[in-house]
């Protein structure tokens, strides 16, 4: 199933930048080079962009790199329905691999399946920039308290 950003609802433009800027600053997703390029309610479209870093010997993307995109780009699918960001984790997350990516962008798109009170059920599908289908992934996340500071020692 090939899912379109235009079958979910647009959010407001400031939230949907201040998601993106959020996430986009983690530190790893800095250190794989994620980038979230569409943020909507229960939606969001994240890219992973090849490069040498990222693959594995036979030089195609890494398994791990491409489930690393998959568990990420479901973070703005879940927050663009909270009031404000939460602390959040993964429960579960299941990856079919369908083809081998080498030399293109990984570009995934997550959709919520179903909203829980403190219980989020997620889709995944990765495609490459020419739209080979690469993998799929299904995910639950739990939706914890609010977001807390981490106390820094000095």
């Amino acid at each position: 199933m090939q899912i379109k950003a235009s079958d979910f609802i647009a959010i407001e433009k400031s939230y949907e930048k201040f998601l993106i800027s959020e996430i986009d600053q983690s530190k790893f997703a800095q250190l794989l080079g994620l980038h979230f390029e569409e943020i909507r309610l229960n939606y969001a479209r994240m890219r992973l962009p090849f490069r040498p870093e990222v693959t594995q010997p036979a030089g195609v993307m890494h398994g791990g790199a491409i489930a690393s995109l998959i568990d990420t780009a479901v973070v703005g699918a879940i927050f663009s329905a909270l009031d404000e960001p939460r602390m959040i984790v993964t429960v579960d997350l299941h990856i079919h691999y369908i083809s081998a990516l080498k030399d293109e962008d990984a570009i995934a798109q997550a959709w919520v399946r179903h909203r829980a009170r403190s219980t989020v059920f997620l889709g995944v599908e990765v495609r490459s920039s020419s739209n080979t289908l690469i993998a799929h992934g299904e995910l639950c996340y739990r939706v914890l308290a609010r977001k807390r500071m981490v106390n820094k020692k000095k």
